[in-house]
């Protein structure tokens, strides 16, 4: 896909399992289930999947997946899968090693998210792309190192606490242009300060949409999950968000939906619901 200055690419980085009930919060089961069929452990399938931004001379990844690092125990919990993909072979793809990573967005700091950031060498743990800056909004940064009781089991601290330490990361503040035709949207209601990066040239915009829709059985304004710290933070943010997305034709991209990379949303008599995907040309 071309938007403005920039080729955009999927990185698929593997897939994983989470238990359906916390994904749609208060939505009955008979409900969810109909799209998101469960395991016999009522998890759902999900997809890891990052975004390659090329364009301008640089190389920029936002997100970047589960990562390496998991034991056999945290494997089998969350079906960790990267039999299909994986984000170094998917960068291969493209013709991309993680040193040709000039940028990485991270949306947040949750596993899911930002557990690609960095790996083990001889011992150690190091960033992935060892000449990449990687952007996190302050105020979510001091989440991630103080995290609450209820989100605590989301953040892992080698994930991005050797950022800092190798000086790494550049710490940005509120909705900004952070490249040109590359703005950030932030909300607070699944976590504090996750930034949703939105490409956009003047006829096409795609917002890389994270965890405030993570697939697009969660258009629909009460399918809210129950790790969002601040659900009706969430269900406002989505109001203006999707609002946003029909009234100006933004296409939205999926992190999480096993099956729908991108897709187009509609209003509805009971608010928004998913319209149609979009090929990723």
């Amino acid at each position: 896909m071309k938007i403005g200055a920039y080729t955009l690419h999927p990185i698929e980085t593997g897939r994983f399992y989470l238990d359906g009930g916390a994904m749609f919060g208060i939505i009955p089961r008979p409900l969810w289930e109909k799209t998101n069929p469960p395991d016999a452990r009522n998890r759902i399938e999900l997809a890891s999947r990052a975004l390659l931004v090329i364009g301008n001379g640089r190389n920029i990844l936002i997100d970047n997946g589960n990562g390496p690092k998991f034991t056999e125990k945290q494997i089998d919990i969350y079906g960790l899968d990267t039999s299909t993909s994986e984000l170094h072979s998917s960068l291969r793809a493209k013709g991309l090693s993680p040193s040709d990573i000039t940028d990485v967005i991270l949306t947040h700091l949750h596993f899911d998210h930002a557990g690609g950031s960095t790996q083990r060498e001889n011992g150690n743990l190091v960033p992935t792309f060892p000449n990449a800056t990687y952007y996190v909004q302050r105020a979510h940064w001091e989440q991630a190192v103080h995290p609450t009781e209820k989100d605590r089991g989301s953040f892992m601290p080698d994930d991005f606490l050797p950022l800092n330490q190798h000086g790494v990361i550049r710490f940005v503040e509120g909705e900004i242009e952070l490249f040109p035709q590359i703005s950030l949207i932030v909300t607070n209601g699944h976590t504090t300060a996750q930034q949703l990066p939105k490409i956009a040239d003047g006829e096409r915009t795609l917002l890389y949409c994270c965890d405030l829709f993570p697939t697009a059985s969660h258009v629909p304004l009460p399918y809210i999950m129950a790790y969002d710290l601040r659900p009706l933070t969430t269900l406002d943010e989505k109001k203006r968000v999707l609002a946003s997305a029909v009234d100006n034709d933004w296409m939205i991209f999926f992190e999480h939906d096993p099956r729908n990379i991108c897709g187009k949303v509609k209003r509805t008599e009971k608010g928004f619901s998913f319209d149609a995907p979009v090929p990723f040309d």
